[in-house]
């Protein structure tokens, strides 16, 4: 069966759309098919840095930064929420003890954007960092750490 030519005109039209969208894209790099996990690889952002692995994640804010382990599950609404590890004071040296924290975000196709509340059990308050948002395939944009 031969499709009608408006069809076929209007396939051509969205693949050729797709093509420029994927050239025009900052990191050229695309995003891998959807298992409903965040993507393995590096995402970037300003002042901020996820590596995620088959075994972890990674988020870097600024002079901190905090970890999960195993891969993160996304909600069919785009959303995650999962127990960590964070280090506040990270710079210049790592200095105390990680402490707990979740990690929540949103996945808005290859850009996430995540909160993370840290439970400081050393100075005995709630530290939040971010929002950040960061997107698959580009590299970390952070600044210098006072020393």
């Amino acid at each position: 069966m031969t499709l009608p030519r408006s069809v076929r005109i209007a396939a051509l039209s969205l693949s050729a759309a797709s093509v420029a969208l994927f050239a025009c894209s900052s990191s050229g790099i695309a995003l891998p098919p959807f298992d409903g996990k965040l993507a393995l690889g590096t995402w970037g952002g300003d002042n901020a840095g996820m590596l995620v692995s088959d075994m972890a994640m990674h988020l870097t804010v600024g002079c901190t930064y905090g970890d999960v382990s195993g891969r993160i599950t996304v909600a069919v609404d785009g959303s995650f929420d999962v127990a960590g590890s964070y280090m506040l004071r990270a710079y210049p040296v790592a200095f105390g003890p990680t402490v707990p924290a979740r990690f929540r975000g949103q996945l808005d196709g290859a850009t996430a954007t995540v909160t993370v509340t840290v439970d400081d059990t050393v100075q005995h308050k709630t530290v939040v960092e971010g929002p950040v948002s960061v997107k698959y395939g580009d590299q970390p944009r952070i600044g210098p750490c006072p020393i």
